[in-house]
């Protein structure tokens, strides 16, 4: 049985085991009191029918895997869900920090697009929902700078805003995790 962390952020790439993780932490979170709840923060949105299949693929096995955990679609107001959803006795999982970072940076109507401003104004926002949490918080985020570097200038760009959105998260989680392959390494904190 893992601790759980007052704040975990849980990296790695795609298919690596991060939400399996986080699904793990809101199982065992769920176990140890019958008054605990578990809340799913959902970031996807289904831009076309391939992205729609996979989200409701996610829904249809997070359901018969935790069918205690509540989901709750957010795409963008995460620090504002957040502080809503956030009781002592309520673990709230965000699943996928990319998600909401694309959400954010490269919306479909690019005229709603945050600057550099206004997205550390977002981050701050959001890092300060976390501190002020009351209950554990686990962020799942994809490490993405890992691989060569991308041609293009705005997907330059999106790697280094994922980067720098993953170094502010990780200084305010009390645990960081890397997944890779299903395995769990401990960067910050107690295993």
């Amino acid at each position: 049985m893992v601790e759980i962390a007052r704040s975990e952020l849980i990296l790695g790439g795609q298919r690596s085991g991060k939400s399996r993780r986080a699904e793990m932490l809101a199982s065992q979170w769920l176990s140890q009191d019958a008054q605990h709840r578990a809340v799913m923060l959902a970031t996807a949105q289904a831009w076309d029918a391939e992205m729609q299949a996979r989200i409701e693929r996610h829904q249809a096995d997070r359901a018969q895997r935790l069918p205690g955990m509540q989901t709750v679609e957010e795409p963008v107001a995460i620090a504002e869900a957040i502080i809503k959803l956030s009781t002592r006795q309520t673990l709230i999982v965000v699943d996928c920090m990319t998600l909401w970072l694309t959400n954010l940076l490269m919306p479909a109507n690019a005229s709603k697009a945050l600057d550099e401003k206004e997205m550390q104004l977002a981050a701050g926002q959001l890092i300060q929902a976390i501190a002020d949490a009351s209950a554990p918080v686990v962020l799942v985020s994809n490490e993405i700078g890992l691989g060569v570097i991308p041609l293009g200038k705005d997907v330059r760009m999106f790697v280094d805003a994922q980067g720098r959105l993953n170094q502010l998260l990780a200084a305010e989680c009390s645990r960081v995790t890397l997944m890779s392959a299903g395995l769990p390494l401990t960067l910050k904190g107690n295993p």
